[in-house]
């Protein structure tokens, strides 16, 4: 699929693999199926086919576009999911009450963190990189805020990309979080108040993984950012998991 930065167009021939779900799903015929993938996903031809190939089994399909933070994820990340029910139709998860913020997703950083290795990863910047982080506004700042004289050339000649060097906010989501989020020059990954970027810890609490989840450091920052990043959002998923298993538990009662 197409991602933010367009690396992979809808040639791609990996996007075939959506061909394989089906394959698994004719062969063991589950009472439930998930996907989830890119938000391009939904405007492709070959999803539509597969989703026509499941109803032709017998399977009634719920699909669209969700962004987790609607989803008691403390963070924008939106997600093509498909949920599909053999003879029932399972809705998508609960959507919550009010949308959690970065205060509340940092807040459950206890004293404990200050032994925590994935929250004290070191973090190398230049004299000139560290001015830079400590000129951004606090709380929501952007390097927008600095006026086109301060700002680098390559940043004063591109319209786009204007999270790049952005503080996040207190009372906000934040941004998709990436592979690239412990460093300020691929997007709004710095600190609300802190003159540096977020930790490990903190990008895997805005994934909302629980504080004590552990991601083996033995590869360096650059590998644990990309386990992080590239990680569905754990309460995203649970809660269309918990709807799955109620309707499936109703659907065994009626049998």
């Amino acid at each position: 699929m197409t991602t933010l930065n367009g690396k992979h167009g809808l040639d791609d021939p990996r996007n075939d693999l959506v061909f394989q779900f089906l394959r698994f799903v004719r062969g063991l015929r589950p009472k439930a199926v998930m996907m989830e993938n890119v938000p391009g996903l939904a405007k492709d031809s070959r999803i539509q086919k597969v989703i026509a190939a499941l109803e032709r089994m017998g399977y009634r399909c719920n699909h669209g576009v969700l962004d987790a933070a609607n989803y008691g994820v403390p963070q924008r990340r939106r997600r093509f999911i498909l949920v599909a029910g053999l003879g029932e139709n399972i809705p998508f998860g609960k959507t919550a009450r009010k949308r959690r913020t970065v205060r509340e997703a940092f807040a459950r950083l206890t004293q404990a963190a200050a032994g925590d290795q994935l929250h004290n990863l070191p973090e190398r910047r230049t004299a000139k990189v560290m001015e830079r982080i400590r000129s951004i506004p606090k709380n929501g700042g952007s390097r927008l805020d600095l006026g086109a004289e301060h700002q680098l050339e390559c940043h004063r000649k591109c319209t786009g990309f204007k999270d790049v060097y952005g503080r996040m906010a207190w009372d906000d989501v934040s941004p998709t979080i990436t592979g690239g989020c412990f460093n300020p020059s691929k997007g709004r990954f710095i600190h609300p108040t802190e003159d540096r970027a977020i930790s490990m810890r903190e990008a895997a609490l805005l994934q909302s993984f629980p504080n004590d989840y552990f991601f083996s450091t033995t590869k360096g920052k650059g590998s644990v950012a990309q386990m992080i990043g590239n990680a569905l959002p754990p309460e995203f998923i649970r809660r269309h998991a918990e709807e799955i298993r109620k309707r499936l538990r109703i659907a065994n009662k009626s049998e």
